[in-house]
């Protein structure tokens, strides 16, 4: 019996060696297979971080860090308490700078002209999109402005701008007397703005016409059946479709304005005339180069950032309480 039974084992064993099917393993009691799944499970949920930590590690190093020794420094002294602890002496000074007072006014009116800076990009884009007369020409041309240089845009428009310059001499020809574009503290700001929005607002365009590619089109084809005249369509389709493209450009183009103007400043006015075209950033600059008050061009950093944030939040609770009403 013992060796009957041991026969077919044996068979098994000498057929498998010859080339024919292994035998099957024992079962290993379920227990690969569940390791396998976990460390599998456990390595999806770990990609996306690995995946994020070298922008966050570069973010931290070269934004967050520096970001943080600017704040401490800003609470140091210049001068004869170089290095020493101050507390908020510095931001005390900045209040009371006549100087600095002018560039929080300034910001105001950057915030006033916002909505301007972002309709122009905004309704050129919108005549391209729906390829009114003439969007072949804004299509073409749209970008030219941003690639040129502050310093380049800042000399061209010197020479335009200038009292006896082409555009006073154009003014001059409809009965309108020559303008100091850039020597009347009235008007000098609004110059400047201007100047920068034409500069730049290509960037802009580009934004708003990638925002259209996501647009639906049959929402304009019913509002043209509805007989919706153009500016029906852009009120009641076109912004409330495009709110979180608008909410984008508003902002971007805020922090622009507070953070990308120095070129223009200083080779268009240098801040005068009498200080009118002083902005935060031109004041640092002044602070840190030329007063070589290292402490307080901190602290004015500081307020910027702050300035930046509180505009930029502001903005967005306006923008996003605004898209709800509609």
């Amino acid at each position: 019996m013992s060796i009957g039974n041991s026969l077919p084992s044996v068979r098994s064993a000498s057929a498998g060696r010859a080339g024919g099917v292994p035998p099957v393993p024992p079962p290993s009691g379920g227990r690969a297979v569940p390791r396998r799944a976990a460390s599998g499970r456990r390595a999806e949920l770990l990609a996306p971080f690995v995946l994020v930590a070298p922008a966050v590690l570069i973010l931290v190093l070269l934004r967050l860090w520096p970001l943080l020794l600017g704040v401490n420094f800003s609470f140091t002294g210049d001068g004869d308490r170089d290095g020493a602890m101050v507390g908020f002496d510095n931001y005390v000074d900045l209040l009371h700078d006549p100087l600095f007072q002018q560039a929080l006014r300034n910001v105001g009116l950057l915030v006033l002209l916002l909505p301007v800076a972002v309709a122009i990009p905004g309704l050129l884009a919108t005549f391209i999109y729906l390829r009114v007369p003439g969007h072949r020409f804004y299509r073409s041309v749209y970008f030219f402005p941003a690639v040129l240089s502050p310093v380049i845009v800042g000399a061209i428009f010197n020479l335009l701008l200038s009292f006896d310059g082409p555009v006073n001499v154009v003014l001059s020809t409809v009965g309108i007397g020559p303008v100091d574009w850039l020597g009347d503290p009235d008007v000098a700001m609004f110059a400047v703005v201007g100047v920068h929005m034409w500069a730049t607002f290509g960037m802009a365009l580009v934004v708003f016409l990638a925002g259209f590619a996501t647009l639906d089109a049959a929402l304009l084809d019913a509002a043209r059946v509805d007989g919706a005249s153009l500016a029906q369509v852009i009120w009641h389709v076109i912004i409330p479709s495009l709110s979180r493209t608008i909410q984008f450009v508003f902002v971007t183009t805020m922090i622009g304005m507070l953070t990308s103007m120095f070129g223009l400043l200083y080779v268009m006015t240098t801040g005068g005339p009498e200080g009118s075209t002083y902005l935060p950033e031109y004041y640092i600059w002044i602070q840190q180069g030329q007063m070589n008050r290292p402490a307080l061009a901190s602290a004015a950093s500081t307020a910027l950032f702050v300035i930046m944030l509180v505009v930029g939040l502001l903005q967005l609770k306006l923008l996003r309480r605004a898209g709800r009403e509609d």
